[in-house]
């Protein structure tokens, strides 16, 4: 059973082990509210998972220690995992689909872990992660439904109420709910007035379509940039304890993910993983009421694969209007092309790319298409590049 003891113990279990991560103030994320990021994309392994799995650790008896342990991810967990049985002198099996990136199947070694391989994805993974603990005898870390590594991860909640004086709310990923389950009992605990809400993607909402159901149901499919809080099902001690004590949840999507992820790299120079930002894209478009309030997002890892970056700051450039790309109708005659790109000059934005096409069904004989991607300030910025082309006779669409 979930205790504050529980929680508090594992505080004192962890304080040698895991960094207390800092909490970082924001102020251009919102004009109209004071925001605060959690820093655990920071934390050792570059993400919270390490704090829940290693109280779990320490709380195994002799016999199991002895035996090992073994766990399933695609990623955070694993590391956390690997990390935390080796600092405890313990074996651990970690099994990962054979899909899972390069870089996260090493650094999984590298903690210290041995890696199985399983053909397949997640689902695939877990039963084969069941069968070995049911042959050899393992413990089983379960990633989110497991009273310990509530409480390990509920250390979070007490290291933000050190942290924030006066703060009003704390805005926290949902994947599993691990995470959230426990800050939540944390913060509702100690100060009941302060507002816990909960942040999934558009495309996994797992635990919203459970708390709808008034029970825990299984999603067909996932599929999010975010990663990591992919889950297509819940954990029972999460759901009742997110049922309990978390004030609302909402959802942002793969744009606004993105968005976040490049205004973190901009604005403070951090490196957030998909899951990791979902906090902070709800506050940063408005998904939850915080105007005027003292509000604590909970930045929970940075492990993003690099081979995705550039495509996640794409997405983010284009959401925010600092990437445009506009296909332009003009004559097919000398200058056409220079007249365009001393308007956009004139107005301030960098040509990136052009495109130019005779030709094209529909279109005039003598005409031509011109695309032109550019670099923008914002919105705004793209209206005025628009409006001037227009008002100098170019059709755009």
């Amino acid at each position: 059973m979930l205790t504050l003891d529980k929680v508090y113990h594992a505080a004192y279990v962890l304080k040698d082990t895991i960094r207390q991560t800092d909490v970082i103030h924001a102020p251009n994320l919102r004009q109209d509210a004071q925001i605060y990021l959690k820093t655990e994309n920071l934390q050792i392994t570059g993400s919270f998972k390490v704090r829940g799995a290693y109280y779990k650790m320490s709380q195994l008896t002799d016999e199991e220690r002895s035996k090992g342990v073994i766990a399933c991810s695609a990623g955070n967990h694993a590391q956390g995992v690997a990390l935390a049985a080796t600092k405890c002198g313990i074996k651990s099996i970690i099994c990962l689909p054979d899909g899972a990136p390069i870089s996260k199947v090493e650094a999984t070694k590298n903690y210290g872990a041995e890696v199985c391989l399983v053909k397949g994805v997640y689902d695939d993974a877990y039963n084969k992660a069941i069968e070995i603990r049911d042959k050899c005898g393992y413990t089983f870390i379960h990633p989110f439904d497991d009273v310990d590594v509530i409480a390990g991860q509920g250390t979070i909640g007490l290291e933000i109420l050190n942290q924030i004086e006066d703060i009003d709310a704390v805005i926290v990923p949902i994947g599993g709910g691990g995470l959230i389950s426990g800050i939540a009992y944390v913060i509702k605990s100690l100060k009941p007035n302060v507002k816990v809400y909960g942040v999934q993607a558009e495309g996994a909402t797992s635990m919203i379509d459970s708390t709808r159901e008034g029970k825990v149901v299984r999603l067909d499919s996932v599929s999010t940039i975010a990663d990591g809080i992919a889950v297509k099902q819940v954990g029972q001690k999460t759901f009742d304890l997110c049922n309990k004590y978390v004030d609302d949840i909402v959802v942002v999507s793969d744009e606004e993910i993105s968005s976040a992820i490049l205004a973190l790299i901009e604005q403070h120079k951090m490196i957030a993983e998909g899951a990791g930002a979902v906090a902070v894209a709800a506050a940063m478009f408005g998904k939850i009421p915080i105007e005027g309030k003292r509000v604590c997002c909970v930045v929970s890892g940075g492990n993003i694969d690099v081979t995705i970056l550039s495509r996640v700051i794409k997405r983010g450039l284009l959401m925010s209007g600092r990437n445009f790309a506009m296909s332009i109708e003009l004559p097919d005659k000398p200058g056409q092309l220079t007249h365009v790109s001393r308007v956009i000059s004139e107005l301030g934005a960098n040509v990136i790319a052009v495109h130019h096409e005779r030709s094209n069904e529909g279109s005039s004989v003598t005409g031509c298409f011109l695309r032109v991607e550019t670099e923008t300030r914002n919105f705004e910025h793209i209206e005025q590049i628009k409006a001037r082309l227009i008002s100098e006779g170019f059709k755009l669409f």
